[in-house]
């Protein structure tokens, strides 16, 4: 009956969620904090599932993961220029009111972590993982782990175990795995095999002292560049998704705060633009144009479940009074809930805010810059996936002088050294569009998988008065519709296509 409850509960809430136009995870939270306050059973282990749920989410992560990808100097500078000027701050606050100043500096690291769960969950939900500022995003947040780690250390008194190290050496397993995997032809063993590596990761990382949240990503990152590795994905996604809504459930499982604690966590809430406009400078100033800046940092505008560990460790030390607990736990579940609406329209903020924030980036140097021109070309194609290069292929067998954008670095690498002519470029960016010549351009392909992505470059590129001819991919029929109502000339269902083709195909040879 218990089970019954707390599912039904956190379907409904997050139906109703969903209809306000929140994200399904707002309504998580507050179940949690509904079924706490009624002083309804919690479900047995409830905490040991979300960490399993995030132990999959941080490998799914890593499968994505090209670890070259990851080293950048604006992830470095930002990423640590941020930590330190918050721990300063939080210290010299403590300091101030002559309370621990030991326990100020920790809390402050810990209140400069971002939420690792939402932030991912939400770039994966725009299809945002892999661009650049995605890559950008769960650089930082790695960063901000491995920091974390050592704090934990700190707090608890305890250190990583010197065979730690070792741990940087399962990416050196990948043949093994790559094997394992190919052998696994069955759907449900992949599926096996994912949640097996996944959760073995987090065991080999806790038994040397480390997060399993590192070791689940590490064993990811050995898969990353199986040739099948989007069938574990797309296997995994689903799982991970209902062990996830666990993680978001046991928050509101912390002790309700009193009258006074509420003021508390309302004014760390308070504080959170503040973070996101350190976010924002700093960013700008490592070289970023204003539109990445900004949507990175409203992705690293929250405060991380990492908090809640961190302060529990603080205070069982003594250097925190035990009101803390209830502070950050309510801080903690009120920045996501704030974030999780804010991530969904990101975009469209920064178009209403656009004209203003521009005047703050450098005007050169951006490793996000735009390209200038697209030369001769007389064909684009957004979204350089399989459908894209195929689409590519296509108009080249033609003698056709076609270009193609994408906003995956690590994609546009790879196509450059096959001898592609690819830029980048970010579909949803109006700068993209408003600044570069289109009269040469006789027709534009979008096979993004991003349905949002799709109908606002459409939006984008007729607004700008482009008459030439737009064609998209879509998975539904609904979409189709809205698509062409924008301004598509043509619409094509992938599997649709396939099985006429298919059809074509024998019939052509019966004949």
């Amino acid at each position: 009956m218990t089970e019954l409850i707390w599912i039904a509960a956190a379907y409904l809430a997050g139906m109703v969620a969903s209809r306000l136009s929140f994200p399904p995870l707002v309504g998580y939270l507050a179940a949690g904090y509904a079924l706490h306050g009624l002083q309804i059973a919690p479900l047995p282990n409830l905490g040991h599932v979300a960490e399993i749920g995030i132990e999959l989410l941080l490998f799914s992560v890593g499968l994505k993961l090209k670890p070259s990808s990851l080293i950048r100097r604006e992830v470095l500078s930002v990423g640590g220029l941020h930590l330190l000027l918050t721990a300063v701050t939080s210290a010299l606050v403590f300091f101030w009111l002559e309370q621990k100043v030991t326990g100020g500096l920790v809390l402050g690291v810990s209140l400069a972590f971002s939420s690792t769960v939402l932030a991912i969950k939400v770039l994966e939900d725009n299809g945002e993982l892999s661009t650049l500022h995605g890559r950008d995003v769960l650089s930082i947040l790695i960063l901000q782990d491995i920091v974390a780690i050592v704090l934990l250390a700190v707090a608890d008194g305890k250190q990583p175990q010197p065979w730690a190290l070792a741990l940087l050496a399962l990416p050196l397993l990948r043949p093994l795995a790559h094997r394992i995997l190919s052998a696994s032809r069955a759907s449900e063993l992949k599926l096996l095999l994912g949640v097996c590596l996944a959760l073995a990761g987090g065991v080999a990382a806790e038994r040397v002292g480390i997060s399993a949240d590192i070791g689940a990503l590490l064993t990811g990152v050995m898969l990353a560049t199986h040739p099948k590795i989007d069938e574990l994905t797309d296997r995994l996604w689903s799982l991970k998704e209902l062990f996830l809504v666990a993680f978001f459930l046991q928050i509101g499982l912390a002790d309700l705060p009193n009258r006074e604690q509420v003021t508390l966590a309302l004014s760390l809430l308070g504080l959170l633009p503040l973070q996101g406009v350190l976010f924002f400078g700093l960013f700008l100033f490592a070289g970023l144009r204003a539109r990445t800046a900004f949507v990175s940092s409203l992705a690293l505008m929250t405060y991380s479940e990492f908090a809640l560990i961190t302060t529990g460790a603080v205070v069982n030390a003594g250097l925190l009074t035990e009101d803390w607990k209830a502070i950050i736990s309510l801080a903690v579940a009120g920045s996501l809930a704030v974030a999780a609406p804010l991530n969904r329209y990101s975009h469209r903020l920064f178009g209403w805010a656009e004209c203003w924030l521009v005047r703050f980036e450098k005007q050169s140097g951006n490793p996000d810059r735009l390209p200038e021109s697209f030369g001769a070309a007389e064909w684009l194609v957004i979204g350089m996936g399989r459908t894209g290069i195929a689409a590519y292929r296509a108009l080249c067998e033609r003698e056709q002088r076609v270009v193609g954008l994408d906003a995956d670095p690590t994609v546009l690498e790879t196509l450059l050294g096959n001898g592609r002519r690819v830029v980048y470029g970010d579909a949803e960016d109006s700068e993209l569009w408003s600044g570069l010549p289109l009269e040469r351009v006789k027709g534009v392909l979008l096979t993004v998988p991003a349905y949002e992505v799709r109908c606002a470059a459409i939006e984008q590129l007729r607004r700008r008065g482009y008459l030439g001819q737009i064609g998209a991919i879509c998975y539904h029929a609904e979409e189709a519709d809205h698509m062409k109502t924008l301004g598509a000339d043509f619409v094509i269902h992938p599997l649709v296509e396939a099985g006429n083709q298919l059809a074509k195909q024998l019939l052509e040879g019966g004949a």
